[in-house]
């Protein structure tokens, strides 16, 4: 991880505001998860209702953050709709919103790419989309992507009609996002999980990203819960956690008490400081909890700290993606 540990990343401040890769596009530090604003309660455990996701909202337009990042899929379309109506009462907002087109019944043939544009474009209440992902690739082993027809094909037309802005790559398992940046048609890679205090399998895949001048984000730096608090389920990249993973994060929980830091703040700030990622991913339930983010990315974390936590990290055979 390349950071600069002495040198904390602030809202509004120097390297806050941020190219997102070659895209023309700028982003801020922190960009803004939509799972939450969608409710997602079989996978976050708790539901957020609709009028506290639009203070959410109003809340992430109010700051210094300055990209929301949503999908198709989060909550059966809820989270696009519900930023999409409170977006709608904020006219002149200067957000970035990207999301991703997303499988329906199996389906994520080029027609079923072109609906999720569609339904995006409804639901956000936007004629243009200035980013869509192609989401989640490494569950639909069979969907041929790549083929004549097929989805990557659907979203480089889209592109070209100016229905969409940028296309960028989503997902986790490394192989399958190497198979398909590897096409050349995709401008960002947002990668999950990977990139964190306990797994670092997108080191390659990001390293590669930037040497071809797309954009990187990195989402779930909280690998689901196990970096955001002791009582988390025992799960990391959405799977049942390995045992060296569950004792790498208690260790890492033990010293952040050590340092009086919370160790939340410090999985983020780790990847708000590596120097290769533009935007990270962080989700929101509750409007209070966005200026304390903010504000936490402020707090001084030693050096020592980092350096014990590399000491901390799991053998690359407990990584997600290991064989």
């Amino acid at each position: 991880m390349t950071t600069e540990p002495d040198s904390p990343v602030r809202p509004g401040g120097s390297g806050w505001l941020r190219p997102l890769g070659s895209t023309g596009l700028t982003v801020s530090a922190i960009a803004a998860g939509g799972g939450p604003i969608g409710g997602m309660p079989e996978l976050f455990g708790y539901d957020t209702p609709e009028d506290r996701a639009l203070e959410v909202v109003a809340a992430i337009a109010a700051s210094s953050i300055r990209m929301i990042d949503t999908a198709n899929g989060y909550s059966g379309g809820r989270s696009e709709e519900r930023i999409g109506a409170a977006l709608e009462a904020l006219p002149g907002h200067d957000l970035l919103v990207a999301t991703k087109v997303d499988a329906k019944d199996g389906d994520y043939s080029g027609d079923r790419v072109r609906a999720s544009v569609d339904e995006s474009r409804s639901r956000l209440r936007m004629d243009v989309l200035p980013l869509v992902h192609l989401h989640d690739p490494e569950f639909h082993p069979d969907a041929g992507f790549e083929r004549p027809g097929g989805a990557i094909e659907a979203l480089v037309a889209l592109r070209e009609q100016g229905v969409i802005g940028h296309l960028g790559l989503a997902g986790g398992h490394r192989p399958t996002m190497e198979r398909l940046l590897a096409t050349g048609e995709f401008e960002v890679l947002l990668t999950h999980s990977r990139s964190t205090l306990l797994d670092r399998t997108a080191d390659p895949l990001i390293d590669d990203a930037r040497s071809r001048g797309l954009g990187v984000v990195n989402a779930a730096v909280l690998g689901g819960g196990l970096l955001a608090s002791r009582s988390a389920k025992p799960l990391y990249g959405f799977r049942p956690a390995r045992p060296e993973v569950l004792e790498a994060a208690a260790a890492l929980h033990d010293l952040a008490d050590e340092h009086g830091i919370a160790l939340a703040d410090a999985a983020v700030q780790a990847s708000v400081r590596d120097e290769r990622v533009d935007a990270t991913v962080v989700g929101f339930s509750r409007p209070e909890r966005v200026p304390r983010l903010l504000a936490s990315l402020a707090a001084p974390i030693p050096a020592v700290f980092w350096e014990r936590a590399d000491e901390l990290m799991p053998d690359p055979s407990a990584w997600l993606d290991a064989a």
